[in-house]
């Protein structure tokens, strides 16, 4: 069976009250078997995060249009974590599972009631993980908890010399992720420091081919 292979969707971008502006991405892994598997939805939520963020929006349908793919093509929906510009458009796909960390789930559900209608909604069918969670041929998943107690990245033998990582927000950025010791990082990267950067270090020590981030357009190539 072919390896899978990986596509970046550009979902949205955010203006944040930092000034600072940051793309959002999610990605489509192309795999034989299983069907394609999306990681992360992109943005959406109450009026106030959209407008707090100053959102850019692209309809995770217009994303996946530009690779030839529909929403009804997804099989499979991984989220990193729950936050509004990660599963925010997680209703286009209610035909799919979505397979989160039961952890985050739990937390969401506690912490983010103003978004449960965008991920929690009617029908939403969880595929709830404990942990590293093989997916598919190919595809598991990692427990990298510290921006969220739930939040888990992505791993994908792609064929390459090692696997590649879809990081999720376990770093918002390359240089983030390879420098994480640094005194300050940017607010919300880490709600627990000290499992943010054991989460770093377990990453860094799986030594991935090809790091993607979320919020930049770099690629870490190992």
């Amino acid at each position: 069976m072919p390896a899978p292979s990986i596509l970046r969707l550009h979902l949205a971008s955010l203006n944040g009250p930092d000034g600072g502006t940051w793309p959002v991405h999610g990605f489509v892994i192309l795999h034989e078997k299983a069907g394609p598997i999306l990681v992360d939805t992109g943005v959406g939520g109450p009026e106030k995060a959209l407008t707090d963020w100053r959102v850019v929006n692209v309809s995770a349908a217009d994303a996946l249009a530009k690779h030839d793919l529909l929403p009804s093509d997804i099989k499979i929906v991984i989220n990193t974590h729950l936050h509004f510009d990660h599963c925010g458009q997680n209703a286009v796909f209610k035909h799919a599972p979505f397979y989160v960390q039961r952890t985050e789930l739990d937390r969401a559900r506690r912490e983010s009631t103003p978004l449960l209608d965008w991920f929690d909604f009617a029908g939403a069918r969880f595929e709830l993980l404990d942990g590293d969670t093989q997916i598919a041929d190919g595809v598991r998943v990692i427990a990298t908890p510290g921006h969220t107690v739930g939040h888990q990245s992505v791993m994908v033998a792609t064929g390459v010399d090692g696997e590649e990582l879809m990081i999720g927000d376990a770093a918002y950025t390359s240089k983030i992720y390879e420098k994480p010791d640094r005194p300050q990082l940017p607010r919300g990267q880490a709600a627990d420091r000290e499992a943010w950067e054991r989460s770093l270090q377990h990453i860094h020590e799986l030594r991935p081919a090809h790091v993607h981030f979320c919020h930049d357009t770099a690629i870490v190539h190992s």
